[in-house]
């Protein structure tokens, strides 16, 4: 172990209020998407004053049909910086998450027994009866108690940068045409621009990154046989396969398949895209509508070879990307996002020096970074292959998480708050 999982108290001290009568501290934030957009935000709420920077406008940074998984660790963040109210009505809670090995044919659950007892709610209940299959997953009475949530991208980045827009300590340069002028050294440069991060270039960082030779492909569908408030991930041997609910029979798929079988279902018309989707899914799914247009991209394993440099640090996948299996992508960009809150609030109290921060940054990552790539390369390889040597190790694992609670809980509670 790289580190042991924090307690929930831990992780999120106090907030700190900075003094009213010392000058603002000032950042620049590079990207907008939803890491550099809740970045800005975070830094503002610590006092800072923030220039938020990117070269695509409004319409097209909220133009996505995606969907995102969020657990309890973003949870916890947006609750600190006074989003989850607003943001939890446009989400949709799961309270049961199905693993299933389709070439062993064996399936485990996670649900809310699985959970701290802290955030399980009303709706806690013994274990016993935790795979009986004689419950309902939206038969819980707390509507806060969840395994985790799905949100869209577009009710996500509208809610933050209708807040953005509305913060005054936040200037927003949207757009080509939006650049800022000539400003006054940052305390703090953020770059949040993704994977092909220009400011990283910028800084001279290099990456160590491995092609999975795989792609994932999003899509939204109608679909029946699934629980309206149940996820799934699937392993096939082409790849890990999400089953995300996003309401009624409207559910997020993460399609995780080789690069030239994606090509090949791109192509595909409605009517042919749905048959392909059947014939992948297990029988009891039935998908009988596409909502939009099937998207793929490469998937890869990249980490930056440090994590900052002067006053710079590399926020989100600028930094590190990660295999999209567990959900864990957004939400480990995410625990970036709340080292950095809990440290800009340091530095505007003037208990930790600015100069400081990124250095601080960076060793505060490292650990959960390391075992979350690691843990999410590891699953990719395990399950997703053809090997029949590796089919009784495969057995092993899922019939020990099967039978095991404690093994359940600490692997729930590794992918909803990462390690400190």
């Amino acid at each position: 172990m790289l580190g042991r999982r924090r307690a929930p108290d831990v992780d999120f001290p106090p907030l700190i209020s900075p003094p009213t009568s010392a000058p603002r501290l000032r950042a620049r934030v590079n990207g907008a998407g939803p890491t550099g957009a809740l970045a800005a935000l975070a830094l503002a709420d610590a006092g800072w004053q923030v220039s938020l920077v990117d070269p695509l406008d409004r319409g097209r940074l909220l133009q996505s049909s995606r969907g995102y998984a969020f657990t309890h660790s973003s949870q916890l963040l947006l609750t600190r910086l006074g989003l989850w109210p607003e943001l939890r009505a446009a989400m949709v809670p799961f309270t049961q998450l199905e693993l299933c090995d389709l070439a062993i044919a064996r399936q485990v659950s996670f649900d809310l027994a699985d959970l701290a007892p802290h955030r399980r709610g009303s709706s806690d209940r013994s274990s016993s009866d935790h795979n009986s299959g004689d419950h309902n997953p939206g038969d819980h009475n707390s509507t806060d108690a969840a395994v985790g949530w799905i949100a869209a991208h577009r009710p996500l980045m509208t809610l933050l940068h209708d807040r953005l827009a509305a913060h005054p300590a936040v200037t927003l340069h949207l757009g080509a045409a939006s650049a800022p002028g000539p400003e006054p050294t940052w305390d703090l440069l953020v770059a949040a621009d993704g994977a092909h991060s220009p400011s990283r270039e910028a800084l001279g960082i290099d990456v160590w990154q491995h092609s999975y030779r795989q792609n994932c492909l999003t899509a939204q569908v109608e679909l029946r046989g699934c629980g309206e408030h149940q996820a799934w991930e699937l392993f096939r041997p082409e790849g890990p396969f999400a089953v995300l609910p996003l309401g009624g029979r409207r559910f997020q798929l993460v399609w995780s398949a080789p690069q030239s079988r994606c090509r090949q279902l791109e192509s595909l018309s409605d009517v042919g895209f749905l048959d392909a989707l059947a014939g992948a899914l297990p029988s009891r799914f039935q998908p009988d509508a596409l909502f939009d247009q099937p998207r793929a991209f490469p998937l890869q394993l990249l980490i930056a070879r440090r994590l900052h440099r002067g006053n710079a640090i590399l926020l989100g996948e600028s930094g590190h990307r990660c295999h999209p299996v567990g959900g864990q992508g957004l939400n480990l960009c995410w625990r970036d996002v709340a080292v950095l809150h809990r440290l800009a609030l340091r530095a505007a109290a003037g208990s930790l020096a600015t100069q400081r921060l990124p250095a601080a940054y960076g060793r505060r990552r490292w650990p959960d970074l390391l075992l979350t790539l690691a843990a999410t390369d590891l699953l990719v390889r395990l399950f997703s292959n053809r090997k029949p040597l590796l089919l009784p190790l495969r057995h092993l694992a899922l019939l020990s998480l099967a039978w095991l609670a404690p093994l359940r809980r600490q692997c729930l509670a590794l992918m909803s708050d990462g390690v400190a």
